[in-house]
């Protein structure tokens, strides 16, 4: 079963996102905000895409308070990991975030939260678990 993890500080949006994923998807699903926690499954393989919220309260990393930004910096950085998509999800819509988002990050996607359409939703995280989104970069 392929594996999705989260890392979200909200415990109300992470068992919204796990239960579309697992229910709708068919998705196994990690959830955490440990930032090392992040790390090792991230270096496992087991991962196909991380969905990192942006903005996270309880996250530190060598003792620092870190955010979702800083993690998929951490992330893309590792040549173990680089290859794992890492889709943003935010609540941050104004305009310019986005691509200010994704410029800092080196992050694959973006998706605004609330999710209002589950299908949408879980048909954008499969995307990038096939491989999909590889093509809208060229």
């Amino acid at each position: 079963m392929t594996t999705v993890l989260i890392v979200e500080d909200d415990p109300i949006n992470l068992k919204v996102f796990s239960k579309i994923l697992s229910k709708r998807g068919g998705l196994n699903v990690i959830g955490t905000e440990n930032v090392d926690e992040v790390l090792k499954v991230a270096n496992s393989g087991v991962t196909k895409v991380i969905l990192m919220d942006v903005s996270l309260s309880n996250s530190y990393y060598d003792g620092e308070p870190v955010d979702g930004i800083r993690i998929t910096q951490l992330l893309k950085a590792n040549p173990v990991t680089h290859d794992i998509p890492v889709v943003l999800i935010t609540a941050h819509a104004m305009e310019g975030d986005k691509e200010n988002f994704l410029n800092l990050s080196g992050a694959d996607g973006y998706i605004t939260k609330p999710i209002v359409d589950q299908e949408e939703f879980v048909e954008e995280v499969k995307s990038f678990i096939n491989g999909e989104w590889k093509v809208e970069e060229d």
